[in-house]
């Protein structure tokens, strides 16, 4: 699979940590990979393993959503927004194998296919916030 391939399966796998809890999440994983059809058992890693990572790391995403947004706090932001932004701010602060620019332009790209219209334009300010001043 492509690289954004791949973080599509991602985001859609990371869409559903704010609907199970977090021990359920290995299960939940495997129930959307098993899904998935004839794919690469390194796919499956990939895709499998940075889900992991960004739901093991939602808590710090989140405060620095939080304290680079005015007026849009996680627990207000549409669920399809805000998985995209904890994708995209892991992948700039934690993932050296994603440059900052294309995390960004692939997180606008996944809310121009999935969000409303005004979500590419969210996505697009909050990330570009983080970018100069968090990281």
């Amino acid at each position: 699979m492509k690289r954004s391939e791949l973080r599509e399966h991602i985001f859609k796998t990371v869409f559903g940590i704010d609907f199970c809890q977090p021990e359920e999440m290995p299960e939940q994983i495997g129930f959307y990979l098993g899904q998935l059809e004839n794919p690469r058992e390194q796919d499956l890693d990939y895709i499998r393993g940075k889900a992991q990572k960004v739901a093991g790391k939602r808590e710090e995403i989140d405060a620095l959503l939080n304290a680079n947004t005015t007026g849009w706090k996680t627990s207000r932001m549409n669920k399809v927004d805000l998985t995209i932004l904890r994708l995209a701010v892991y992948e700039m602060k934690w993932d050296e194998d994603v440059p900052v620019g294309v995390a960004i332009d692939e997180a606008v790209e996944l809310a121009k296919k999935y969000s409303s219209d005004e979500g590419p334009a969210f996505v697009n300010a909050v990330l570009a916030k983080i970018a100069k001043i968090s990281l």
